[in-house]
């Protein structure tokens, strides 16, 4: 029974280290092969930075635009931001209509029928259909054409060098990027507790600095959702890529309260880094998202991809020349 019970507890352990960041940081310069790991000068964004961004802000001016009403706060703050939205019609809500035949208005959205309305699709969490694999994320409408930004990978952003000992406890969406950069894409527990901490503390007033939403059930930001994109499988080929993105200091100050990250630390003199999920091929409705964990010829860990507690959120990115 002893020994049982020993065989048992290494069988879990042998699943479980791969979630664990104490452990993925110790035996990181000794089991490469093991991990996601990008040989130094190759190249690994399968679009250009500028599309990420242009991507970025089309969405998130779609949102603010359509919660404009809201915003009023915000405006009266800051002038030289209010000046470029004054020839928008202020929104009203579906069942409401405007007093006076000259008054303007416009109808609001949902954020799922924004992200339609402005990218050409829609993603929602639901049932994954993988077996035992929990949640997923589906296109419900529209079309993703290859090479397009799909959704975002929420969470606080750690320095390698930063605490995270117990938030990776137990945690399926600790994703760890080329530069060791980790990312806590948990919505519960001591993470998300972490991430509201975080966010109130860069709040200057009505100015927030990011997005709280993604860790309640209606989420302002509809592609804050890619820590749910399951592995692929061997009968579920991946058909999306992360792709790692430093937000630029010209990023519009009122769009800041749509980005899904926040730096753990207020005192990291660098970029907020954001990750996001760029389709491999025609993504179609109805069709479940999934990423590839590893190069196939590094795919030697089947065994420890799925247990009770998920699959590990390592990035795979591609080359140009895989990606084409």
């Amino acid at each position: 029974i002893y020994f049982a019970m020993l065989r048992a507890l290494r069988r879990r352990w042998e699943s479980y280290k791969y979630r664990f960041v104490p452990w993925i940081a110790l035996n990181l310069r000794h089991k490469r092969r093991t991990l996601r790991f990008v040989p130094e000068g190759s190249k690994d964004k399968i679009i250009s930075d500028e599309d990420v961004l242009q991507t970025l802000l089309k969405m998130f001016k779609a949102l603010f635009v359509n919660d404009l009403t809201r915003q009023k706060p915000l405006l009266s703050l800051l002038p030289e931001v209010q000046s470029k939205y004054l020839e928008i019609p202020v929104a009203q809500p579906k069942t409401s209509t405007a007093i006076g035949d000259c008054q303007k208005s416009q109808i609001t959205f949902n954020a799922e029928e924004v992200l339609f309305n402005t990218l050409g699709f829609s993603i929602v969490r639901r049932r994954s259909s993988l077996v035992s694999a929990g949640t997923g994320v589906f296109v419900t409408r529209g079309f993703v054409p290859k090479r397009t930004v799909v959704a975002m990978y929420p969470g606080t952003v750690y320095e390698n060098y930063e605490p995270i000992f117990f938030q990776s406890i137990g945690n399926p969406f600790i994703f760890r990027c080329i530069d060791g950069v980790l990312i806590d894409g948990n919505d519960r527990g001591i993470s998300k507790a972490v991430y509201r901490s975080c966010s109130k503390r860069d709040q200057l007033g009505p100015l927030k600095m990011n997005d709280v939403s993604w860790i309640v059930a209606a989420a302002q930001n509809p592609l804050a959702v890619g820590q749910y994109v399951n592995n692929c499988s061997e009968d579920r080929a991946a058909n999306v890529c992360y792709q790692e993105f430093d937000i630029p200091e010209c990023f519009p100050v009122e769009f800041k309260q749509y980005l899904p990250n926040v730096s753990y630390s207020h005192e990291v003199q660098r970029p907020l880094r954001v990750v996001v999920l760029v389709a491999l091929r025609d993504i179609g409705p109805g069709e479940e998202l999934f990423f590839q964990l590893l190069h196939n010829h590094q795919l030697n860990l089947k065994s420890q991809q799925w247990n009770s507690f998920g699959p590990l959120r390592m990035p795979i990115i591609l080359s140009n020349s895989e990606g084409s």
